[in-house]
């Protein structure tokens, strides 16, 4: 049964740092919830689905994609049209657009359930939910920590947090 939620980004870490993190806090299970699972770039490298299973593997730390907390092509395109209306970089972005917060709600979290959910994760006690971002209030990983949280009643523990 899940006992505490954790939440990573992927941006700014290196391989030692972001593994470092998880290994420190006790991650039993890596709950990635990216749409796409690769990275652009060799620095990031280390996060690609498969780079990133290996390692997991190498440390005894479980994963699990949950694509349908994942948000959609549109959802996204909302978040990218507010980035482009502030002149803020994706990288750069501190915190969510309502437009993206109230679209990934209405269409990705209205449609799951928070218990079906824990059901999925019910033999991890530590679970770390995973994207891209740094900044966790920039991603729709806080999100999904919220909801869960919420239903729950289960403490949330940004880590490796960036801009915070």
């Amino acid at each position: 049964m899940i006992e505490h939620i954790f939440t990573i980004g992927g941006y700014g870490h290196t391989l030692n740092s972001f593994f470092g993190q998880l290994s420190e806090n006790n991650i039993e299970v890596l709950v990635d919830i990216r749409q796409r699972r690769g990275m652009r770039g060799i620095k990031y490298a280390f996060l690609n689905a498969s780079a990133l299973q290996e390692e997991l593997r190498n440390r005894n730390i479980a994963y699990i994609h949950l694509k349908e907390l994942a948000p959609t092509t549109t959802i996204r395109d909302a978040q990218k049209s507010s980035d482009v209306a502030s002149k803020t970089t994706k990288r750069d972005r501190s915190t969510l657009s309502e437009c993206f917060i109230t679209l990934y709600e209405s269409e990705i979290l209205s449609k799951n359930s928070e218990y079906a959910l824990q059901k999925k994760l019910e033999p991890y006690k530590r679970i770390c939910f995973f994207c891209v971002e740094g900044t966790p209030k920039a991603c729709h990983r806080a999100l999904v920590a919220d909801w869960l949280s919420a239903a729950l009643k289960i403490q949330i523990t940004h880590i490796g947090a960036l801009n915070e």
